[in-house]
């Protein structure tokens, strides 16, 4: 998983969580709900980075399912984002798509790596 598309997209959203988090606490003076989209946004990638030195199979998958977990929340923080008006439709379109995307690819390489650990 060296340079694998699954790391590649995830730090590449993280910057666009980075980014929208930035100009969200500048702009509109907003924090509360930023930092926890920083903190699950930017921790998917972390976590798939971290997988990369897992100690054996149990832990490489027990990474992946934290990434997971990490990515259903950030959908949750960029749709209250959405609804309360502080990220326009289009760009919550788009964030939500890429999230999507993540998780769907995070879940085929969870299958992946339980079936082959049996």
């Amino acid at each position: 998983m060296a340079d694998s598309i699954l790391r590649n997209k995830a730090k590449e959203f993280a910057k666009q969580i980075v980014y929208l988090c930035r100009d969200i606490k500048a702009n509109q003076r907003e924090s509360v709900l930023t930092n926890q989209l920083l903190r699950s946004g930017t921790s998917i990638g972390a976590n798939l980075h971290e997988a990369q030195y897992a100690q054996g199979t149990k832990d490489f998958i027990s990474k992946l399912e934290i990434a997971q977990k990490e990515c259903y929340e950030t959908e949750y923080w960029l749709e209250l984002l959405s609804e309360t008006g502080y990220i326009p439709n289009e760009q919550y379109q788009s964030l939500q798509s890429t999230c999507g995307s993540i998780r769907r690819m995070l879940i085929a390489s969870i299958n992946t790596a339980k079936k082959s650990k049996c």
